[in-house]
């Protein structure tokens, strides 16, 4: 988003630890900058272009003069001095257009139009920071958009992510990120919605939407859908602190504690997850020491503040209590599979679709043994319920090895192989399907 205003940079002006410390400032205060400037203006895109203004002018000022005292509220100060300064030339624009519009047509008066107010007497309250979050999290989270604009634009401007690092963490091109973030703006500028929290009445409702984003964000972080990495822990880990930030603003929703939960209890399991050279480690294999226990116990508490909110279990709170199964087991055979059964049985009554009913197949077949569990995924194949998954021949070819029906088995396995578009775990269903042969 070049300006002709916007300070020249070159890389001799600009020090390395300022470069970092104007780095770390903008990841974590990104949103609440952005924020208060889209209340203070009232548009959107300029609040996020004087941001990004203040920020290109910290780097060559701090590096001359010395990081201040109060980082962001130098960059606040410094992005709502730019949006000053462009409501004025707008005002003088406009001042100008109507006089040569009065000397163009004889005899009118000279001009009726009016500039826009003084923004110097706009409210500037520090104090509704939180709400500023919150409310960006609901406007990049807003129906209006497509599902792909809300995750591309949450991450932009609620994570701070450059749009390169978006891009490189969902596998598709630079432009088609930045036309997604462009479009996004351009619709939520032409629906005029506004810069606000919704009505308590609303909220709740909508609630829902900013939670999807950022599942779908934790659970692209946590199993690539393509590429050569199993695990994108950066966006992971980005999705984690935006859940944080979420319970932060609203202590009282038990769902957003639920997915909170979930995000850290799955987390924890990352550091076992890959081997040194980053393969697949299955969850029978690894090496349980290796379990983040902290973020065991920060998953558990979400889930006690979900649970103890009392108005039972979300889907999300429902996944993390699965979760918490297996985070409190010592090995796969000590799991409570009976109760992850019956979690995925309550799952499947609120939040019904194909992958909770192949979970749950999953959860019979250690519960109650694979004949059973066939079934299930038998029938999920008969009503085509998950046509191109990888997910559904690769569950069906376990179960067939389990009962011996193995040169079926071996076929759903490379099928699934073929399907799948992660290397990592392509090379997981390909070893097992060439265990099977012979």
């Amino acid at each position: 988003m070049a300006r002709a205003d916007r300070p020249a940079l070159t890389t001799l002006s600009i020090t390395e630890p300022v470069r970092r410390a104007v780095e770390a400032v903008w990841r974590i205060e990104s949103a609440r900058i952005v924020g208060a400037l889209a209340r203070y203006t009232g548009d959107f895109t300029l609040a996020e272009d004087v941001a990004q203004e203040a920020v290109a002018e910290a780097l060559v000022t701090w590096s001359r003069d010395g990081t201040p005292d109060n980082p962001v509220g130098w960059l606040l100060t410094t992005a709502r001095r730019r949006a000053i300064d462009g409501f004025r030339r707008g005002a003088a624009l406009g001042e100008r257009y109507a006089m040569l519009a009065g000397q163009l047509t004889e005899g009118e008066a000279t001009s009726g139009a009016q500039a826009p107010p003084d923004r110097d007497d706009l409210p500037w309250d520090p104090e509704r920071i939180d709400d500023d979050v919150l409310a960006l999290m609901f406007v990049a989270c807003h129906p209006v958009l497509s599902p792909e604009a809300r995750v591309a634009l949450t991450l932009r401007v609620v994570g701070g992510l450059s749009s390169e690092e978006i891009a490189r963490a969902f596998l598709v091109p630079v432009p088609t990120i930045q036309a997604r973030i462009t479009r996004a703006k351009k619709t939520i500028a032409a629906a005029a919605v506004p810069f606000e929290l919704p009505p308590p009445e609303e909220r709740r409702g909508r609630l829902g939407g900013v939670l999807g984003v950022l599942y779908v964000i934790f659970t692209e972080g946590s199993t690539a859908t393509a590429g050569d990495r199993l695990l994108r822990t950066d966006l992971a880990y980005e999705a984690i602190r935006l859940a944080r930030t979420l319970t932060a603003l609203l202590p009282t929703e038990p769902e957003a504690y639920g997915l909170l939960a979930l995000f850290e209890l799955t987390a924890a399991r990352f550091p076992a997850r890959t081997g040194p050279d980053g393969e697949a480690v299955l969850l029978e294999d690894q090496d349980r020491r290796l379990w983040d226990r902290s973020a065991i116990r920060r998953g558990l508490a979400a889930l006690g503040r979900a649970v103890g909110a009392g108005r039972g279990l979300g889907p999300y709170g429902l996944q993390a209590a699965i979760a918490a199964c297996h985070a409190s087991a010592s090995s796969v055979a000590e799991t409570d599979w009976r109760r992850i059964v019956i979690l995925y049985e309550a799952l499947g009554r609120v939040a019904p679709s194909p992958v909770v009913e192949l979970n749950r197949a999953v959860a019979v077949a250690m519960a109650e043994g694979p004949a059973q569990a066939l079934e299930i995924v038998d029938e999920l194949v008969a009503t085509d319920r998950l046509p191109g998954s990888h997910l559904l021949p690769g569950v069906r070819g376990e179960l067939l090895a389990r009962l011996g029906r193995t040169a079926e088995a071996r076929a759903e396995l490379e099928l699934a192989a073929r399907l799948c578009r992660n290397a990592r775990e392509r090379s997981v269903l390909l070893r097992k399907a060439a265990a099977l042969e012979g």
